[in-house]
């Protein structure tokens, strides 16, 4: 009796480990992705980042045969989507844009993510067409008005950002340390925020990318300056910081990320659809509308650009002395 019932238990344990092996052996086996991929994007629906990463999103989840499904989490200059991947399981499902502020906090306060080691760098994709514009009306012409005006009157002209310590509120305070003069600074959301704000006659001056080229095609604004390395196309009259005396780019580059510990066949496949998003006819189209160009990084060259902006953003969060958000 005793045999027939060891003989039982053992059939029973060798039945149950080869169903756990077969699963093992079907979960190990299902293709990625399986199921949708969350892409978080850091800031408002509508701004240029936006607008860019659903166009980008929408073809990689044809790549992928899942759909590629964007969620906006603004807010904190730009790094709730850092926190939020951080936390995310590595299997791939759930990555986010990763801006530039991401590798400058890091050294201005505690942050929930270290980009040294909490990240698997997927691609880099671009960088922003930044500048400060004006409303059509404004007495400005150029920076040297704005300059000339802030002597005048310190702290009293207002300009709007992306977020306290962000690429956009870093590079106004270093110009205008530069200048020798004060501005206000009025942080928002996101680019839609700014660009209502500006129009609205809210704040004097705004920084902004793309999405205020509809505006300045119109005549209801024009771009002083653009922090880009050469001039854009479609505004061939507006200077450069290089031209007007100030040796800086500040372009503000992006790139998509996941959690730590992505299986590196996992990093490939995201990789190789976003790429071909990216390199689509419709994303150069719309990069061309919002005044941008691809800025192409593989992962792993990616991974070192990371590793080279955290040290630069250190560098010049010693030389403005900049100081935490105790908001963020």
């Amino acid at each position: 009796m005793t045999a027939n019932i060891d003989r039982r238990h053992l059939v029973q344990g060798l039945a149950a480990a080869t169903a756990l092996t077969a699963l093992g052996a079907r979960a190990q086996a299902t293709p990625f992705p399986s199921r949708p991929v969350t892409l978080v994007v850091p800031f408002p629906a509508g701004g240029a980042t936006d607008s860019l990463v659903r166009q980008i999103a929408e073809l990689a989840g044809r790549e992928l045969g899942q759909p590629v499904v964007v969620e906006n989490k603004p807010g904190a200059a730009g790094v709730l989507g850092a926190n939020h991947v951080v936390r995310a399981a590595p299997d791939g499902y759930t990555l986010s844009v990763l801006p530039e502020p991401v590798f400058r906090l890091p050294h201005l306060q505690k942050t929930a993510f270290d980009p040294m080691n909490d990240f698997s760098y997927v691609i880099h994709l671009s960088g922003y067409a930044l500048g400060i514009a004006v409303r059509n009306d404004a007495p400005w012409r150029d920076w040297a008005g704005v300059v000339a005006e802030a002597k005048k009157r310190p702290g009293q002209n207002s300009y709007g950002t992306t977020g306290i310590n962000g690429t956009m509120h870093v590079t106004v305070e270093e110009m205008a340390q530069r200048a020798g003069v004060r501005l206000n600074h009025v942080p928002y959301k996101g680019e839609s925020e700014i660009i209502a704000a500006l129009m609205g006659g809210h704040i004097d001056l705004g920084v902004t990318a793309g999405g205020i080229a509809p505006m300045v095609d119109d005549g209801r604004a024009r771009v002083l300056v653009l922090w880009t390395a050469r001039r854009a196309p479609r505004w061939p009259g507006v200077p450069t910081l290089r031209e007007i005396g100030i040796d800086m780019v500040a372009n503000s580059p992006f790139g998509i990320a996941g959690p730590k510990g992505l299986p590196p066949a996992v990093v490939k496949t995201l990789h190789d659809a976003f790429r071909k998003a990216l390199e689509a006819p419709a994303t150069r189209a719309t990069l061309e509308r919002l005044n941008q160009e691809s800025a192409y990084l593989d992962s792993e060259a990616y991974a070192a650009f990371a590793r080279e902006r955290y040290e630069t953003s250190r560098q010049q969060v010693q030389r403005l002395g900049l100081k935490p958000n105790a908001q963020q």
